[in-house]
This record gives C-alpha cells, structure tokens and sequence, in this order.
C-alpha cells in the first residue's frame, strides 16, 4: 500500500513538473500562431494591394495596347492617303453680283449702216468713193443698263511636291453668268469679245472647265545662286499689284500693268541676295508663246493664204528690292510680229469678206458663231513697267499699303491688215488709213489701302493711259474691260470685310470707268478722242462712261 501510494504521488508530482516546465513552451507556441495570423493577415493585404496593381496594369496594358492600334490604324491611313493621293487641293468659289450703268454709249445711224452694208459688191476705191462724196453722220447716243448681272467663278488649285527641288502647280477654273452658258459673246469691236487662248479662265465662258495653269518647278543652287527652272501654261494673270483689289496673295508673276494674259512658255529665276547683298533681288527671264500659226488655222498647209508666223514674246521681271515691307520691281517685255488678231470664237454682228477686189457684206441676223484667225503680222511691241510697294507699320504703326505704278509702250508697224474689215479702214499697228508710224504710250496706276473697323480693309485704286498706250492685260477680271488697258481714267473703292478669318470675306464696291480714246486693248486702227467720232469709227458701239458696282463673297480653303 505504501509503495502504491508512494509511486502515485510521485507521478503526479513528476506530471506537475513537466506542466510547469512546459508551460512557457506552450505560452511562446500561442505567441508564435498569433504572429503567424498577424503576418498572414498581412500578407492577404500586400496580395490584394499586389492583385490591384496587377488589374491596374492589366487596364493599363489594354489602353497602351488600343492606343497603338488607333495609331497604326492613322499611319496606315495616311500611307494610304500618301500613296494614292499626291496631290493637295485647294478650292475657291467667288459668287458676285454687279449693276452696270453705262452712259452716253455712240453707235452709228441705222440709216448709215445701211448705206454701209449697200456698198456689198463694190471695190476699195468704189467704197472710199461713195464714202467721200457723201455727208457722213454724227453717232448716235444712248445709254444702257444692265441693272443686276450674277456670275460664279470657280477656282481648283492644286500641288503636288516630290522633292524640295521639284514640284508642279496647276489650277483649273470655270467662270459663268447666271442663266448663260454659251461661251461665246456678240463682238462689239473688243477683244475681251473674243473667246481667246488668253482669256478663256478670265471672261465668262460658261460652265466648262478650263485649265487656266499647270506647269513644273525645278530647283537647283549653283553655288550661292539659288535657280528655278518652270515650263508649261504660265502663272501670268493676277499680277501684282491686283492682289489688293482681289483680297488675295500675289498671283502671277508678270506685272499685271503690262501682261494679265494666259500663256504657254518657260522661266529661269536666279536668287541674286546673297550675290548682291540686297534683300529679295532676283531676275527671272521669261518666254511664252502668243500665237501659233502652223497648227489649227486654214492658211496652215496652203500656199494661197497669207503667211502667218508664230507669235513669239520674252521678258525679265527683275526684283530690285524687297524686304517684306517695302519691294520694288521692274518687268519689260517685247513681242516679234504681233498679229491683226488671234484664233478665237465670237459672234460678229456683220461679216465682212473678200472675192477678188470685192467686198462683201453680210448682216449676220442669224446670230452665228465665227472662228477669228490672224491674216497679218502688223509689227513689233515693247512694254516696261516699274511698280513701288511699301507697307507702313514697321515705321509708322499703321498697316497702310501705298503702291505706285509708272508704265510705258512702244509700237512699231510693219505692214497694214489683210484682214478685209481692217484692210478696208487701212488698219495696222495704233495706225489707219495706210500708216506705219511708231507710237508710245504710257499708264499710271497709284492705290492705298487702309485698315478699318471690324478687320475690314479700304481700298482706293486711279489710274490713267494715254492716247496710245498699248497692253496685253484682256484676261482682267472685269465684265466691262480691262480698266489696266483704257485710254482715259479710273476711279475705284472697295471694301474687303472678313466674315470667318481668311476663308470667308464679302467685298464691295465701285469702279467709273471715263473712256478718252477709243479702241482701249485693241491694237488695231489709231485711236480716236471720243468726243470728235463720226459714224464710221461707230459701227461698233463706242463706251464713253461706265459705273460698275458690285458685291460678292468668296470662299477660300
């Protein structure tokens, strides 16, 4: 029994040791699970911030990845676009309106030009006979409104650049009068009456498209002296200094004092700044072809009409000074045996031809078209012009542009016209009756154009030529005539009103056009002052004084 009890009391005194011995173990196991929870609880926290950021970059990754799509989508357009479309275009649509007053318009008798067409039949001596021994009337004066004339013009300019050295530019153009589309006009004694290879972008035509330029550019530098080289149907209308008038960059390179004409030929321009020192120098030299004679005309292959040879003319147009301000710049041109006409279209009222030594005369009542074509070469013309610019805001603060233009030309006949009309006048060069005399003329043009309120411009244009002054300026933008070509003075103002920066504008205005002589742009016959007419100089209608007013808003993008 002792024993028993003995070695229970000792077990249970062992057990108690060990308890108490592993009482801290079991106390640190606790210490340890509790860390472990906190370090888990941790680590949950850390993955779910780790999954967040992964679903962040995951979006992240999808927009990078959309984004390079869109941009690869672009570049492939654009590789498209560059690959099949080289050419930049720009349009322009100008649609105006304009009241054309004219006054004391002279025209010759119904009763003389009957006398006149009597005469069909008769020789040269026969008529100036006849003409001689009876009274010849005074005109006939009335006046003539065209109230309200509409017309769109339309413009597709295009380029196309390969290389920094070379690049092509071309534009297309249709230009027409409301309700009109025949292209051809009744001929009342003007050019500008005449469908000609000069004007047919110019002067309304109807609504076929016409290539008014296209031609090539091609640069190179020799040395210190950059060139361009250009062939193909010229930049030759829109001069300077029409710029102001027409709201526009310069759009030609002739000046539009002596040359506002369309055509074919080549330029060489050399950069002269560096050489010279002086800002913007350069001289281009020009060539172009008027008439061509050996194609197309019914003396072409026959030896039983006269012989016409082709119309040859050459320029240079030197920049003497420009520094973006303030420019000067002198252009002269010459042209060998200008012709009695060129090949063209238009309605004559008669038609005057030739049988052997007789003329005859036929009323044209029917109103059908005939083709003109040169007979004669007439003579030699020389032109120079010298046009000042300047703009004042750099020295004054005020953006005025002021240009002044001094012009002159020089005529020398060779022979009078085969044409019989103008044979029968004894016309040639600025000459009748059978004269040959050399003539010089000479045209001043002066304008300014200030700023006004609402961004708008003022524009206020003169200018004058004298009895002989004599230009190629018949593609003018003007349903009356060219006012760069009349012989008298004048007068105009406009008013150029931005609506939607430089892509919408309104302009208004005035021109009053006082004829002095007649004949202004015809090179045929001498002039006449209009105040001393007798009915012969009148069988076409003679303009004294007109008012053209006029409205329009243009699109330019």
């Amino acid at each position: 029994m002792i024993d028993r009890g003995w070695r229970r009391t000792t077990a249970l005194t062992l057990m108690g040791l060990l308890l108490w011995a592993a009482s801290p173990a079991v106390a640190s196991a606790a210490d340890e699970v509790k860390l472990l929870r906190e370090r888990l609880e941790q680590m949950a926290k850390e993955m779910a911030a780790v999954q967040e950021k992964l679903v962040a970059l995951e979006q992240k990754s999808q927009e990078k990845a959309e984004t390079l799509d869109e941009m690869d989508d672009r570049l492939n357009k654009a590789e498209l676009h560059t690959a099949t479309d080289r050419i930049s275009l720009g349009v322009e649509l100008r649609s105006r309106a304009d009241t054309l007053q004219y006054k004391d318009v002279q025209v010759a008798p119904t009763a003389f030009v009957n006398q006149f067409m009597g005469m069909s039949g008769s020789t040269l001596p026969q008529i100036q006979q006849a003409l001689g021994s009876s009274q010849i009337p005074a005109p006939e004066k009335y006046d003539a409104n065209n109230d309200i004339i509409l017309t769109n013009k339309f413009r597709l300019n295009m380029a196309a650049k390969v290389t920094d050295q070379l690049s092509f530019t071309g534009r297309l153009a249709a230009y027409k009068v409301f309700g009109d589309s025949t292209e051809v006009k009744v001929n009342q004694g003007s050019l500008g009456d005449v469908t000609l290879d000069g004007n047919t972008s110019s002067l309304p035509h109807g609504d076929t498209i016409r290539l008014e330029r296209a031609y090539f550019n091609y640069k190179k530098d020799w040395g210190s002296v950059p060139t361009n080289f250009s062939l193909g149907r010229r930049p030759s209308t829109d001069g300077a200094p029409l710029e102001y008038s027409n709201n526009s960059l310069e759009g030609g390179s002739p000046l539009a004092t002596i040359i506002n004409w369309q055509f074919d030929g080549a330029s060489f321009n050399m950069g002269l700044e560096d050489v010279t020192g002086i800002p913007g120098a350069a001289l281009k030299l020009c060539y172009g072809v008027g008439f061509e004679g050996d194609w197309g005309n019914t003396y072409a292959l026959s030896s039983q009409q006269p012989d016409v040879d082709d119309v040859h003319m050459f320029g240079i147009i030197a920049t003497l000074f420009d520094d973006d301000s303030t420019s000067a710049v002198f252009n002269y041109a010459h042209a060998w045996d200008i012709t009695d006409g060129f090949t063209g279209l238009t309605v004559m009222p008669f038609i005057v031809s030739k049988s052997g030594d007789q003329y005859i005369f036929e009323p044209n009542t029917g109103g059908y078209i005939s083709r003109l074509q040169p007979m004669t070469e007439i003579g030699d013309w020389d032109a120079a012009s010298l046009l000042l610019r300047t703009n004042l805001q750099e020295r004054f603060d005020k953006d005025i542009d002021l240009f002044i233009a001094g012009s002159w030309s020089h005529t020398n006949p060779s022979s009078t016209s085969e044409n019989p009309y103008y044979e029968l006048m004894g016309m040639g060069l600025l000459n009748s009756n059978g004269e040959l005399e050399s003539r010089d003329g000479y045209m001043i043009y002066a304008g300014a154009v200030f700023p006004m309120p609402w961004n708008a411009r003022l524009g206020l244009e003169y200018n004058y030529g004298s009895k002989y002054w004599f230009n190629f300026s018949g593609a003018e933008d003007s349903l009356v005539g060219s006012k760069l070509a009349v012989r008298g003075q004048v007068y105009e103002a406009y008013w150029h009103q931005p609506i939607y920066r430089d892509n919408f504008f309104a302009t208004l205005g005035v021109r009053y056009y006082d004829y002095e002589y007649t004949g202004s742009g015809n090179p045929m016959g001498e002039p006449m002052k209009i105040s001393d007419l007798s009915s012969l100089n009148a069988l076409n209608p003679v303009i004294d004084e007109v008012w053209d007013g006029y409205l329009s808003l243009t699109f330019r993008y």
